[in-house]
């Protein structure tokens, strides 16, 4: 009967457009209990709590709450969820999120179709009285495995669309980083081309119907999850790309194969500098260009400064990735293999009006924020909200090499 009242309670103080917490768990289908263990560990809270404390709900709760609900459902622990789902809290961002599960199903389908086919082999094996490869059998029902693949495809997908999108709606460079690198390439009908760490190849997709007929592109990612969407992309369909899960320190190509190598902010990211270099020369033409992006120490340097003031612990990035390849000593880097190395400085910066942008960026970094920021994230979206309401400014000092084979 109180349980009623509570709720008859709750009703009658909603808001329009908005559900009480026991219509919200009800049309869920879970339980009240759930929605509160949610809001108490910062999962899921809701969009108004009123002066009795009672909850309310919206739809765009449900989105996110679809969205914990299958990520629970391929087994991830509320931890892991609560930092794959922070930062979507606006339609890109769901939008993009719809997508990445689409892939995971798509993900775990093909695993247990593998799966299916291992056990009829095996079955038949049995059957005839052959000796069956139980170490290969052990191995797909390795499902730790498995579903650490697919969380870090979900945020390596993830991450590289927040990093993008920063760029894409707040640059003041309109003609775009993609478009500009495509200019500097040069880039001939009948010529052999090779991108190192392809992401989702906005560098092509961009610039598509600028592209010579008669061309060849291999696209090459070590994430097969990456490749994998870069053909859902349509790039799989077009015939002048080929799409391949590659190893930068390994690349799969006889010498002397590309007219034109690209990385594009991937040098940085490499064990072994030296070797990807040596890959790159051994499977470049004689006269061939390696076109190599990165980015100086003064590069986004705002967006540290604003982190460190909200809590002065959270470092975006363990490495200072430009001290690895940067502006300031990449020349030095690729001189021990190519010559006539010129930099190009990209000219822009950004004047950032959404909050949800820039906090999606922070958070996409290989830092340790989400240490600090999780469990704080109203109070720090109040405050990048403040930050730019005026618009905030952020410094870019990015640029590529451009590197001949001798």
């Amino acid at each position: 009967m109180e349980k009623n009242y509570e709720e008859d309670r709750e009703y009658n103080m909603k808001l329009p457009g908005y559900y009480s917490s026991g219509e919200f768990a009800t049309m869920a289908h879970i339980t009240k209990k759930t929605i509160r263990y949610y809001d108490e560990h910062n999962i899921l809270k809701p969009s108004y709590v009123n002066e009795s404390g009672a909850r309310f709900y919206t739809d765009s709760d449900f989105a996110r709450l679809q969205q914990i609900l299958f990520l629970k459902y391929l087994g991830f622990s509320l931890d892991e969820i609560k930092e794959m789902t922070l930062r979507n809290t606006d339609q890109h961002f769901l939008s993009e999120s719809l997508h990445m599960q689409l892939g995971l199903i798509e993900e775990r389908m093909g695993q247990l179709e593998l799966m299916r086919r291992a056990l009829q082999d095996a079955g038949r094996a049995v059957d005839a009285g052959k000796s069956v490869d139980w170490s290969q059998m052990l191995q797909l029902v390795n499902t730790n495995e498995l579903e650490q693949r697919l969380k870090n495809q979900y945020l390596n997908v993830s991450n590289i669309s927040a990093r993008i999108s920063l760029h894409s709606e707040f640059s003041e460079n309109k003609q775009g980083w993609f478009e500009w690198i495509y200019e500097q390439c040069k880039i001939d009908s009948g010529e052999n081309i090779l991108e190192l760490g392809c992401g989702d190849a906005s560098l092509w997709r961009k610039n598509e119907s600028r592209l010579p007929e008669n061309i060849s592109i291999t696209l090459s990612d070590i994430s097969d999850g990456i490749i994998r969407d870069a053909r859902r992309t349509g790039l799989g369909c077009d015939h002048r790309f080929h799409l391949e899960v590659m190893d930068a320190h390994h690349i799969n190509a006889p010498d002397h194969s590309f007219d034109l190598v690209i990385a594009d902010h991937v040098l940085f990211y490499c064990e072994d500098l030296q070797k990807v270099c040596s890959e790159v020369f051994r499977v470049l033409k004689p006269g061939g260009i390696f076109i190599s992006s990165t980015y100086g120490a003064a590069h986004m340097k705002e967006i540290s400064e604003l982190v460190q003031e909200f809590d002065d612990r959270i470092v975006l990035s363990a490495d200072r990735l430009y001290e690895v390849f940067g502006k300031e000593n990449g020349a030095g880097l690729l001189k021990q293999y190519f010559m006539d190395i010129q930099w190009c400085q990209y000219e822009d910066a950004l004047d950032v009006t959404s909050p949800e942008s820039l906090i999606a960026y922070i958070l996409s970094c290989h830092g340790n924020q989400n240490r600090y920021i999780v469990d704080r994230y109203k109070e720090f979206r109040t405050y990048v909200r403040k930050k730019t309401e005026n618009g905030f400014h952020i410094t870019k000092d990015a640029g590529i090499f451009i590197a001949r084979k001798c």
